[in-house]
């Protein structure tokens, strides 16, 4: 449990030490280290002001945290003493790392290890920044445990199941939720042809969230798949590892609209998760078969790998037509071709908009969660209008700026309006557990006062 100047103190207390002003020659002065002086009772984490402070502390936390086998109170006056001006970063990073290592994760062992408790002591009044700060940090992890929970549970329905308990929870929010016949009485037929081979209908959650009807209307799609073999375009066996992480767009873009509904942002926002596996089976989509999209244009399936653009495709459409929206973004873990330009340290961004592209870039700084803009130009669109017999392919031949053409295929179904789109594929996941990435970037962005 995060505690704000508990009445209960430990007997430990962690403080920040700022490289310059060690003068205790036991303390260690490299950074990120902490060293123990058990005539204080008290850790003394090291920082280094030459470098990032958000990220030095974060990293250090983070990495003490792990290790924890105490309750344990944390001097905050000491950590903003390093640097006043920078109070705010250094108050998230504290309070941001806290929840995020102290979280309970999803285990399945026999015995699993309970988190210790964590009292933040601090002076100054920063109650609202921390109520705050709780309530994004309580949908990240609620992200994270959707993400780590095993394919073989996490079906669509389960997840829909899961998202419509805790949102029904919050005040203000708007929930629909579509089986699969009503999914056919939209016309998604994107998303039922990556559901064709599956015997788990799909779902469709979508939440609605108005604090101020005045505001621009903003879309956010999340792409759901469940788990993914690549279908009849069947992956090898070591890429289905992590593939239970293929749904990370949906639960992130769902649980940032329960977070701003919770914190009663004054915000206009709808948020579509799309759930389904990509299987194989008797009524698998096939290589070459062509699909009728809901907003009407058809895609010859060159590649049944490529399913997550389908299903965004059509919530993106439904974003567009039935919830009105203004402006979208969507996220999605949707191209390997992403992890290798930037790896693991930065979610690909997208959009011929530059306004909003600025915008959501912007959010993401001050979120500390890093960004790269790749090109998006209208030759990576006729790269995917090649097919002979249909509108569009959904994988472009060859390997060609797979991350761009990709995008190219969702601003296509955006039908003019302000798009961004986030790749996620190399940040959503650590490789073993989910990280609920640019939640805190959408908070950040749409959280208006």
């Amino acid at each position: 449990m995060i505690l704000l100047n508990s009445k209960k103190e430990f007997e430990l207390t962690l403080k920040a030490i700022d490289k310059k002003n060690i003068k205790n020659t036991l303390i260690s002065t490299d950074e990120g280290s902490v060293t123990l002086i058990s005539e204080d009772k008290a850790f003394y984490l090291t920082v280094d002001t030459a470098q990032c402070l958000y990220k030095g502390i974060s990293k250090g936390l983070s990495d003490f945290f792990k290790n924890q086998k105490h309750d344990i109170n944390i001097d905050v006056e000491s950590f903003l003493q390093i640097d006043s001006k920078k109070g705010d970063a250094i108050f998230d990073a504290i309070v941001e790392t806290a929840f995020f290592e102290n979280h309970d994760l999803v285990s399945y062992k026999e015995k699993p290890q309970p988190k210790k408790d964590i009292n933040l002591i601090c002076k100054s009044d920063r109650s609202n920044r921390f109520e705050e700060e709780k309530i994004k940090m309580e949908f990240v992890n609620f992200t994270r445990d959707l993400q780590d929970t095993p394919p073989n549970l996490a079906t669509s329905v389960m997840i829909a199941d899961k998202i419509s308990t805790k949102a029904k929870d919050i005040k203000g929010l708007k929930l629909t939720v579509y089986n699969k016949k009503q999914i056919e009485d939209l016309g998604m037929g994107l998303l039922l042809s990556v559901n064709a081979g599956s015997y788990v209908e799909p779902r469709v959650v979508v939440l609605e969230y108005v604090g101020d009807p005045k505001q621009e209307k903003i879309g956010l799609v999340g792409k759901g798949i469940t788990f993914d073999s690549g279908g009849y375009s069947l992956k090898p066996s070591n890429f289905m590892e992590g593939m239970k992480f293929d749904m990370s767009g949906a639960a992130i873009m769902l649980s940032t609209v329960m977070a701003l509904a919770k914190a009663q942002a004054k915000t206009n926002v709808m948020a579509i998760g799309l759930f389904t596996d990509n299987r194989i089976g008797g009524h698998a989509t096939l290589v070459e078969s062509v699909i009728k999209s809901m907003n009407g244009k058809t895609v010859e399936i060159t590649n049944t790998d490529a399913e997550g653009r389908l299903v965004l495709a059509d919530g993106i459409t439904y974003a567009v037509r039935e919830s009105k929206v203004d402006k979208i973004i969507d996220a999605a873990t949707l191209t390997g071709a992403i992890v290798i330009a930037l790896g693991k340290w930065q979610t690909g961004m997208f959009s011929t908009d530059d306004a909003w592209y600025q915008a959501v870039a912007d959010a993401a700084k001050k979120a500390h969660e890093p960004v790269w803009r790749q090109p998006l130009i209208p030759e990576h669109l006729k790269a995917i209008q090649c097919s002979p017999v249909a509108d569009l392919v959904n994988s472009e031949p060859g390997r060609n700026a797979g991350s761009s053409t990709a995008a190219a295929f969702l601003n296509s179904f955006a039908e003019g309006k302000p798009f961004v789109h986030l790749d996620i594929a190399g940040t959503a996941d650590n490789g073993k557990r989910g990280t609920g990435v640019m939640i805190k970037t959408l908070f950040e962005l749409l959280n208006k006062k």
